[in-house]
């Protein structure tokens, strides 16, 4: 891979201890307690546990969670993805009212709403994305609310029914460069996902969209580069990148770990192409420090929310 200074390479044989500025704290503080005592009480998931995220410990002390609706099983078996993956319960009607009551309890002032995918259901779980939008409004009207939606298989009505709803930001992680998409995301189609994105800025022009990409699978930097550049023409304007960590053994390998100057590279290229906002480092993640994500886009672009 070819960059435009030179930077360390940090090749990875499969079982190489990670470098150190992938290490963090374990998790622990009091507030981390009482948000995980919270979240159990009322039978909720967050992805920052079922996708392991790194940041958790981080996130979870500052007050601030990404909750995972729909359940805990996904309908896809993506090559990278910690979340378990087979035949989904029930529908849980209920869910929106729990997830409101948690999100009123710890007083937030922003939140991502999450899911598995879910395409054993006829709208892809929209209208309990809808649904937990709307609850959320009525408990804490101040809250600002993001959600990270799947491609609901490309149907374009379940992308109206969430941005109906009125979130602030509307999330669709591109994940990775297409050249990847069959090894490492077989349910997810490249240029589904671009079109989800350009879909939400024509049906809702007001609600900013905002994607991710993980690197450190294989991709070359000339892909991820062109990625970029394929998310802005779409009028992407919030970027995340950060780097693969895998799961386990059974998940896709590292094929290296990129160095924290090659993601301020990236985030120079990005903004040079006009994304408002980027947020690129090793340990970034799509709703790591998400609030400060929004209010550094623009701050003129949010919707009242009475």
């Amino acid at each position: 891979m070819s960059t435009s200074m030179e930077s360390p390479l940090v090749l990875v044989p499969r079982r190489e201890q990670k470098p150190s500025w992938l290490k963090v704290k374990a998790p622990g503080s009091p507030t981390y307690v009482r948000l995980k005592r919270i979240m159990d009480d009322l039978l909720l998931n967050t992805v920052c546990e079922d996708a392991h995220c790194p940041n958790i410990g981080e996130c979870w002390h500052h007050g601030t969670a990404t909750f995972m609706i729909l359940g805990d099983v996904c309908t896809r078996a993506c090559g990278y993805c910690a979340v378990a993956h087979g035949r989904p319960a029930g529908l849980d009607t209920d869910e929106p009212v729990r997830v409101a009551q948690a999100v009123g309890q710890m007083k937030l002032r922003y939140v991502v709403i999450t899911s598995v995918d879910r395409d054993d259901l006829p709208d892809g779980g929209a209208s309990i994305f809808a649904a937990t939008i709307t609850e959320i409004r009525k408990r804490l009207p101040s809250c600002r609310i993001e959600v990270l939606i799947p491609d609901f298989q490309g149907k374009e009505a379940p992308l109206g029914t969430v941005l109906e709803a009125g979130p602030d930001i509307l999330n669709h992680n591109t994940e990775t460069v297409p050249r990847l998409y069959r090894m490492a995301r077989p349910g997810g189609r490249y240029p589904r996902a671009l079109e989800l994105l350009d879909r939400a800025r024509t049906i809702a022009p007001q609600i900013p969209t905002k994607s991710g990409l993980m690197v450190g699978l294989g991709e070359e930097w000339d892909e991820v580069i062109a990625t970029l550049a394929d998310l802005r023409s779409v009028g992407c304007g919030i970027l995340t990148l950060g780097q693969y960590l895998s799961p386990s053994a059974t998940h896709l390998p590292v094929v290296r770990y990129y160095h924290p100057e090659e993601f301020d590279m990236l985030k120079t290229t990005a903004l040079s192409m006009g994304f408002g906002h980027v947020e690129s480092g090793p340990l970034v993640r799509s709703s790591y420090h998400a609030h400060e994500q929004a209010d550094a886009y623009d701050e003129s672009t949010w919707p009242t929310n009475a």
